[in-house]
């Protein structure tokens, strides 16, 4: 089983990580390397252009993918499936034109010209519309095209908007919205290991954000413990060997903890220990 993962960029040490937290540890994974190896004999990692990966997929180089959804709708291949938001390498794909200009909407610029380094989804957006207009395919610089005559607007990515502010490029539309995702192609969505790997990104992501909570509660308080802790379907509750407390476990939100401690503590609960969860199966 090859996974496919971006080998260099924003993406690269993200993917990387958690892969990493899902216990897919890459080993012998030196730089310039094309493959690497992990601690499961039968997955590989494959490192790639995350331009490239989606192709990689399709055709069989790799029988899964870690790269951004910009780039596996640029590449208009059919035979992706997309199995898990992976929640990071968040950004947008924005149509944009110059800010003083008497481009103001969509439907202006129907016969004029945009340029993008994404012009399978710019001519997709525009289609869709029934507006006309030429896509001139630019590597580089996209945010200058309009000042040099060379476009009218453009399709980039976007995170925060202060790259387009600081070239005097206003917003007209949101053309995607993308993040990192976990693909496969088609015809191995149901092998055994590729669901192996997706429960286990999943439950890395399930965990984010999760505080695991250990406490000794009486056992007459033990309602009232209940009733600050409703948890995932109830905290778990069990004897304590020569004791007439009783050891009470919960997952509870991290922005909770605070308050639910001195909760907890005004109903109680004593010896509350706070732990983080690396993996959250459900």
């Amino acid at each position: 089983m090859r996974i496919a993962v971006p080998n260099k960029g924003r993406l690269h040490d993200p993917a990387i990580d958690l892969l990493d937290r899902a216990g897919l540890h890459v080993v012998d994974g030196a730089d310039r390397k094309l493959y690497a190896q992990t601690v499961d004999p039968d997955v590989t990692v494959l490192y790639a252009r995350a331009a490239d990966i989606p192709e990689y997929v399709a055709d069989g180089a790799a029988d899964v993918g870690i790269t951004g959804l910009d780039q596996a709708r640029e590449s208009g291949t059919d035979e992706l499936v997309d199995l898990l938001d992976l929640e990071f390498g968040a950004c947008r794909l924005v149509l944009a034109a110059p800010e003083d200009g008497d481009i103001e909407t969509v439907a202006d610029l129907d016969g004029g010209t945009v340029a993008t380094e994404f012009p399978n989804i710019t001519r997709e957006f525009f289609a869709e519309r029934g507006i006309d207009v030429d896509v001139a395919e630019v590597s580089g610089a996209t945010e200058l095209t309009p000042h040099v005559d060379i476009a009218d607007a453009i399709v980039d990515i976007t995170s925060t908007g202060t790259t387009l502010r600081m070239n005097r490029l206003a917003e007209i539309a949101d053309v995607l919205e993308s993040s990192v995702r976990l693909f496969a192609r088609e015809d191995v969505v149901d092998d055994e290991k590729v669901q192996q790997i997706r429960m286990a990104l999943e439950s890395v992501l399930s965990a984010e954000g999760k505080r695991y909570l250990m406490m000794n509660v009486p056992e007459d308080a033990l309602d009232d413990v209940e009733e600050v802790l409703p948890g995932m379907g109830g905290p778990t509750v069990m004897d304590i060997a020569g004791s007439d407390d009783v050891a009470v476990h919960a997952v509870v939100d991290e922005r909770e903890v605070f308050e639910t401690i001195n909760a907890l503590k005004e109903v109680g609960a004593s010896d509350v220990l706070v732990t983080e969860i690396e993996r959250l199966v459900e």
